[in-house]
């Protein structure tokens, strides 16, 4: 039983780990990327859809991407959920056919913004860790009289190295992307 619940919280926080590097993906570092646009969504008919289900993407050069709707009806749609995302920062030109956008150089002004964005996902998947670590921990206090108390306190221990190297994976993820944004 202690095992279970060891295992069960080991893999959330995997998932919170992976969750986290796919939130990092999702923030400009000042080149065209179709992974910004993964978790945007366009109102298509009354509906929030990801762009990625109404879209293909194309990278002509470092700095833009072209977005092809696969229903020409959704162009505006596109270019106003485009328009709207914070993240983003950029201005789509619109050809009747496609969406055109060009990734403007950062200034150390955005890159600093980009990095309290980042910082802020990060804190985030820690507060969710910890979220983890508190349902098994509570898991684990259900088990007394069950279990013996050495073995959950072992188990407790077992927890909280997970918790911190979790923790530890998301602060690595943090570096590499705030590394990333700051280069010139």
């Amino acid at each position: 039983m202690i095992s279970d619940v060891l295992a069960s919280a080991k893999e959330k926080m995997a998932q919170s780990i992976e969750v986290a590097k796919d939130d990092f993906a999702t923030v400009s570092a000042g080149r065209a990327n179709p992974a910004l646009f993964q978790r945007l969504n366009v109102d298509y008919y009354g509906s929030p859809t990801p762009l990625v289900q109404l879209a293909g993407f194309q990278q002509p050069d470092a700095r833009t991407l072209v977005i092809t709707p696969f229903d020409k009806s959704a162009l505006k749609e596109i270019e106003r959920a485009i328009v709207n995302a914070p993240h983003l920062g950029v201005s789509p030109s619109n050809d009747g056919q496609i969406v055109r956008v060009v990734m403007p150089e950062l200034t150390e002004e955005r890159r600093r913004d980009y990095v309290k964005i980042v910082k802020d996902k990060a804190e985030q998947a820690r507060v969710a860790i910890r979220n983890v670590r508190r349902q098994a921990m509570t898991d684990l206090d259900k088990l007394t009289g069950e279990v013996g108390d050495d073995e959950i306190a072992r188990a407790e221990k077992e927890l909280e190295a997970e918790t911190k190297k979790a923790v530890d994976g998301i602060d690595d993820a943090l570096k590499k992307k705030e590394a990333e944004l700051l280069e010139v």
